[in-house]
């Protein structure tokens, strides 16, 4: 029988937007053909026109197993580049993959014939997680486990957002020296004032973590920290009141979509007047339309509930792995960002309430 070394071997390797200058010959070629080709370069002009607007604040949504499928230095590059103001993700692209890989760790490519899943039950004798065809070291991720269960030990006892608590774990990196990977979206997010929202903590290692921290702290009869989501929402509702217009680049669906398309309708609850809709909006999935779940629901779909305008709007029906690098590397080479500044919106979330944007 094989061991674990035996597969894990082969680490994936993030794909470098920054050294394909020629992604933007091969997406403006496909402004001239059809199908999905044709929607892509219009998200991909959508996306440079935010970068553009120097009066819109970009917000970056995640969902699915991109982190681990190589797509992570692209995000990071977003953050270095000013590209991204704020991300709102599933906690395991966060936790269980950003963060795990920052403390060293990292996702290995899996032979093909592990893809049909009838080897899993040998991967769990070995302690092998699988997503599709990627590897993780199950032993390594509970070490991610815990290490947010430290990292909550160390935070005051009383209930945070996720954006506090990952700029704790930003903290925590700076403090032993950084990511041991050479890119981190934590690190970087924490380093450059991007606040990172994930809505649903619990369902990652975080989780874990917390579940743990909450068992010893109420064993011991000492306070504990516990995650506010209602907070979450209040704050990036706080940012959206900050800036005049909105743009959202969504990659997957579920709750980070919606989460970050609701603080429009939250923005008009809480100022008692009409809330601008977000001025762009682009959502790469491959989720199917018909049966009326959120991942799959069209942004025109979502004007209708005033969340998002449909002057600059696009979906694209594509893998994430082959839409993203090109979208982003195209607007990376059109270089707009270079004349852009960052919203800084950790540091505005720290000081005084919001007022509405005129």
């Amino acid at each position: 029988m094989a061991n674990k070394k035996d597969y894990l071997k082969q680490p994936i390797e993030h794909i470098d937007i920054t050294q394909q200058a020629g992604i933007v010959p091969v997406v403006e070629a496909m402004h001239h053909m059809a199908y999905s080709a044709r929607d892509l370069n219009r998200a991909a002009e959508i996306y440079e026109r935010m970068l553009k607007d120097r009066d819109c604040g970009i917000i970056l949504c995640l969902a699915g197993s991109l982190i681990s499928a190589g797509l992570k230095k692209i995000f990071v590059d977003m953050i270095r580049c000013n590209m991204v103001d704020a991300i709102v993700s599933t906690g395991a692209n966060i936790i269980d993959q950003d963060f795990f890989e920052a403390l060293g760790f990292k996702h290995y490519i899996a032979p093909d014939e592990f893809k049909s899943g009838t080897r899993d039950g040998e991967l769990r004798d070995l302690m092998i997680d699988r997503i599709y065809d990627t590897f993780i070291d199950e032993e390594e991720l509970r070490i991610c486990d815990e290490t947010t269960q430290k990292i909550f030990d160390e935070v005051e006892p009383r209930p945070h957002s996720s954006r506090e608590l990952l700029k704790e774990f930003g903290a925590y990196l700076e403090r032993n020296g950084g990511a041991r990977s050479t890119d981190c979206i934590i690190y970087e997010a924490y380093k450059k004032n991007v606040p990172i929202f994930v809505p649903a903590f619990s369902d990652c290692s975080a989780g874990f973590g917390i579940v743990a921290h909450q068992h010893t702290r109420i064993g011991e009869g000492k306070p504990h920290v516990s995650f506010d989501s209602g907070k979450d929402f209040y704050e990036l509702t706080q940012l959206k009141l900050k800036s005049k217009d909105t743009g959202l680049f969504m990659i997957g669906g579920g709750v980070p979509k919606n989460f970050a398309q609701d603080i429009v309708v939250a923005a008009e609850i809480l100022t008692d007047a009409e809330a601008a809709m977000h001025k762009y909006a682009v959502q790469i999935t491959v989720a199917d339309v018909r049966d009326g779940a959120l991942s799959s629901s069209t942004l025109k779909e979502a004007s209708s509930w005033g969340k998002v305008d449909t002057v600059y709007e696009q979906m694209v029906y594509s893998e994430a792995t082959l839409a993203v690098p090109l979208i982003v590397g195209y607007a990376y080479h059109k270089g707009s960002w270079k004349q852009r500044i960052g919203k800084q919106w950790s540091a505005a979330l720290e000081q005084q309430p919001a007022v509405a944007a005129h």
